[in-house]
């Protein structure tokens, strides 16, 4: 029997933040962060399968779906902060975070940030570990770009798109379902707020050449603390070569490559990714927090040599 997941909110310094919440609170905790553009729907494939096994937990982060889009931080570090006290808020003291894409990126912050409060650390997708990500992207950080952003995601084309996306969901041409992912969330922008909050979001880590933010020279770091890695082999928004590097540079790593997905491995692949997430927690331990361990790595500044990584190739 599947766990029930709901949609609930509560209020977080001023701001109204809706989340999606299933499975009983005696488990372990998952909570699960979306990418830009995005929400907590992305994850709405696998949270049926990964309530029945732990407590899931997926905000809406501000400025993104059903949650507030007010003026106001839109850093890594303002949205881990967030984060922190959400559990807080709902009574977790600790979380195995799971961060798609720019999530991957709130994930490695909240990690670093708040080094007690994470358990384990999953990165799908992630952003922040190497320069290069999609043109879309890019351009949309450009000065000026939003200002043709209503002209692509106005309501007029987005309706439009919609009826386009039922018609090549058909076979035989059929897109994946990383694609209609990609295509709802940019479709998201036609709301004035959600734009301005994108737009904020994005220059925090992307600039016309590509991402600004890296995370790689912190990731000896993340040693100790159980992490696994997923990727869609044929992403063509962050490269999978960023997967194999960051697997390299964190000691003990897990690395998971779908071979039949793009961006959204949970979409492309659900049935696995939720299998593949379940063994990962029901196969390590929770880090502990050791701030005498984490001096001792501070001071050293990740000279040591990485260690053996634990990768499982493509069915």
């Amino acid at each position: 029997m599947k766990a029930r997941v709901r949609r609930a909110t509560t209020t977080l310094h001023g701001h109204r933040i809706s989340y999606l919440v299933g499975g009983d609170v005696e488990l372990p905790v998952l909570l699960l962060v979306h990418g830009l553009t995005s929400s907590s729907t992305t994850w709405e494939p696998v949270l049926p399968e990964l309530s029945r096994h732990a407590h899931v937990i997926a905000p809406d982060l501000l400025g993104h779906g059903g949650s507030d889009k007010p003026r106001t931080d839109y850093s890594l570090g303002a949205f881990a902060t967030s984060l922190r006290d959400l559990l807080e808020q709902l009574g977790h003291d600790r979380a195995t975070v799971v961060g798609h894409s720019f999530g991957g990126g709130v994930a490695m912050q909240f990690a670093h940030q708040h080094y007690e409060h994470c358990e384990r650390l999953v990165l799908v997708a992630s952003g922040g570990l190497g320069r290069e990500v999609s043109w879309i992207l890019r351009a949309a950080s450009l000065p000026g770009a939003e200002l043709f952003l209503p002209l692509v995601a106005n309501r007029y084309l987005r309706a439009a798109g919609v009826s386009l996306g039922h018609v090549l969901s058909r076979p035989p041409v059929g897109l994946s379902p990383s694609a209609r992912e990609a295509f709802t969330s940019y479709a998201a922008l036609a709301d004035l707020p959600a734009r301005t909050a994108f737009v904020h979001t994005l220059r925090s880590v992307v600039e016309p050449g590509g991402q600004r933010v890296d995370a790689t020279n912190m990731l000896y770091l993340a040693e100790g603390r159980p992490t696994l890695i997923v990727w869609g082999s044929h992403d063509s928004i962050i490269p999978v070569s960023h997967a194999y590097a960051a697997e390299a540079a964190i000691s003990g790593s897990r690395l998971e490559v779908f071979e039949r997905a793009g961006h959204f491995p949970h979409q492309d692949e659900p049935s696995r990714f939720a299998e593949v997430l379940l063994d990962f927690l029901a196969t390590t331990e929770p880090a502990t927090a050791d701030r005498a361990l984490l001096r001792e790595r501070l001071a050293r500044g990740g000279t040591a040599a990485p260690g053996r990584s634990r990768r499982r190739a493509a069915q």
